[in-house]
């Protein structure tokens, strides 16, 4: 059974800095591409930023040149490096992957951490 754990959210200032973690734990055989997603209230789930495995990134235009996607392929964890935050980054952010473990390719979600800009 795979599990997704993000972690590293918090309440930041603007202008301020956060690195969020996600570990991808279970029978993982291999993991394509991961990528982190983010869900403010009232508004619908965005992509923004993607890294495959061969460490290809790719990021929504509200984040590029702030924001940077990385990973561990020995330690099966993505990061976001977030930098420059503004207010409208608040957000619950979620880390996705598709993960080759017991059963065939499948997307897996984490459970999510709050990401909180504001002075």
């Amino acid at each position: 059974q795979v599990q997704l754990v993000e972690s590293g959210g918090d309440l930041v200032q603007p202008g301020g800095s956060l690195r969020l973690s996600c570990v991808a734990s279970g029978s993982i055989a291999s993991i394509r591409i991961m990528n982190w997603y983010r869900q403010a209230p009232g508004k619908e789930r965005e992509l923004v930023a993607t890294i495959t495995s061969g460490g290809t990134t790719n990021y929504a235009d509200s984040v590029r040149d702030r924001f940077t996607i990385s990973r561990d392929n020995a330690k099966n964890t993505v990061y976001l490096q977030m930098n420059s935050l503004k207010p409208e980054d608040t957000a619950v952010y979620y880390c996705n992957a598709n993960i080759l473990s017991t059963v065939p390719w499948a997307y897996y979600w984490g459970q999510g951490t709050q990401v909180t800009v504001s002075s």
